[in-house]
């Protein structure tokens, strides 16, 4: 409604992970570093954590178009909640594989010879396990075990678990010492300071195509950090709703009644 309104090219507080309207806030540019260390440097384990909604899954995204022409394969796990046999099954699928074993000793094989096969190619293998903390004990342990799959001179995978805090308190459990003497690279995305906020709506506006307007008064800015607590998502979501309440009253200006009428509707859910 509003996007013809102020002349966007595109939606510019969609939720969806757009890599193309990522912000590279200080955290963000430190965050995607020790991604990329990670993986060139062939850490074996490396952890992404941060609260809900700060941006994880769009870095994930973002690593991913980054790394395509580079010679690495990669396997992203969206639905970690399942059995050790079915995780290994799907990173095979993920990974190309179309006909996939049953059994779990199986599977463990025909993974590890693929993974062979790939690095006799001269390529790289990446494994990204996304909303982690959601695993059980025994995944994560199994996830440890393929770790172990190696040659004489180096590790056949490179395993990303992205998750929510939990996934920190769950590595602290006494039974994946082991797996946590292996995290070698490991980042904590925290949410935006209030500058960052308004430096991240005004770049999201004009990725958008914003040409001046709309703009966000300072008092719309102060209650939406209020608000928002600086988490993306939060900040998305209470933005389309400004912005929809500015359309309409038909103002290029969003002010704190606009914002304060969206945080009553978010309240409403």
């Amino acid at each position: 409604m509003y996007k013809e309104f102020y002349g966007l090219k595109e939606m510019p507080f969609n939720i969806t992970p757009d890599p193309h309207f990522l912000f590279f806030s200080p955290r963000h540019q430190e965050a995607i570093q020790h991604l990329r260390y990670g993986i060139n440097e062939k850490k074996g384990f490396i952890v992404l954590t941060g609260e809900v909604g700060c941006g994880k899954t769009t870095l994930c995204r973002y690593l991913l178009n980054e790394i395509e022409n580079r010679p690495i394969e990669t396997a992203l796990i969206l639905n970690p909640r399942v059995s050790e046999t079915q995780l290994l099954q799907a990173i095979l699928r993920e990974l190309g594989v179309e006909k996939v074993k049953q059994s779990r000793q199986e599977c463990l094989e025909q993974l590890n010879a693929l993974l062979l096969k790939l690095i006799d190619q001269g390529k790289d293998i990446v494994v990204i396990i996304d909303e982690s903390q959601n695993m059980t004990f025994q995944a994560l342990e199994h996830i440890r075990l393929l770790s172990n799959l190696e040659t004489n001179t180096q590790k056949l995978l490179q395993i990303i678990l992205i998750g929510q805090p939990e996934l920190k308190e769950k590595l602290q459990h006494k039974s994946l010492r082991q797996l946590r003497q292996r995290i070698l690279v490991h980042y904590d995305l925290q949410p935006l300071a209030r500058d960052e906020m308004e430096q991240y709506i005004r770049y999201r506006l004009i990725i958008a195509g914003a040409n001046g307007r709309p703009e966000f008064t300072k008092a719309a800015m102060g209650k939406l950090f209020k608000h928002s607590k600086g988490i993306p998502r939060i900040i998305n979501n209470l933005c389309d709703k400004s912005l929809l309440s500015a359309f309409v009253r038909s103002k290029d200006m969003v002010t704190w009644w606009d914002v304060r009428r969206a945080v009553k509707d978010i309240k409403k859910l």
